[in-house]
């Protein structure tokens, strides 16, 4: 009687996976790449955004991922790299990494979205930058020299190299493992997507081992 029930717990199980693991589908829900972009630290599991502060849908999905981040146990890492191909984005690219030079990222990037979409602020060059940063202790004419910095030209490089190499024409887009597009828009939808990749990369590791 318990191998029976132990018997049957086992197709239960295997049903609730198969189900899980369909209910998303490759090519309709995610799309895999056909080459690994190379995550920045490959004993983690990447989630890459690509998103710009000039998008309106990445204003309203940056407090859902940024929540869903936090809830990520330590094998999991949000990259969000910021795109460049829409007019005016390239000032907002650079702003982007001029806050991450300045290591002011986490305090601000909030604020920016809400000086955008919120205050209707444009911040087009360094000293809109540098003023706007100000309010928040940073010196305008360290934002200035960083803003123009050789250090942060090579970022949007690389950032632009990055989107290439996702072959991502929208924002936001997540990318998981550097293999796994997420094609859902809806934005909750994205992030069960997700969820279920991340799983499914943390699996194949395991099994690895």
């Amino acid at each position: 009687m318990r191998m029976f029930a132990a018997l049957v717990g086992l197709v239960l199980s295997a049903s609730v996976a198969g189900v899980s693991a369909a209910g998303y589908t490759e090519g309709k829900d995610y799309s895999v790449l056909p080459e690994q972009v190379k995550p920045a630290d490959a004993s983690k599991i990447e989630v890459a955004e690509v998103f710009s502060f000039l998008c309106p849908h990445c204003y309203h999905f940056e407090p859902l991922l940024q929540a869903w981040s936090k809830k990520q146990p330590a094998d999991v890492v949000l990259v969000q790299t910021h795109a460049s191909f829409n007019h005016n984005w390239p000032a907002y690219q650079r702003g982007f990494y001029t806050i991450s030079a300045l290591g002011v990222k986490d305090k601000v990037q909030e604020a920016v979205f809400s000086a955008t979409y919120v205050a209707k602020k444009e911040m087009l060059n360094a000293e809109a930058w540098a003023d706007f940063l100000s309010l928040y202790g940073v010196d305008k004419q360290k934002t200035i020299s960083t803003y123009n910095s050789f250090g942060v030209n090579s970022q949007m490089k690389q950032a632009d190299n990055r989107v290439r190499d996702f072959k991502i024409n929208q924002t936001p887009t997540l990318i998981v493992d550097g293999r796994f597009k997420v094609l859902v828009a809806n934005h909750e939808e994205m992030l069960k997507v997700t969820q279920f990749l991340v799983d499914k990369v943390r699996a194949e590791r395991a099994a690895k081992r």
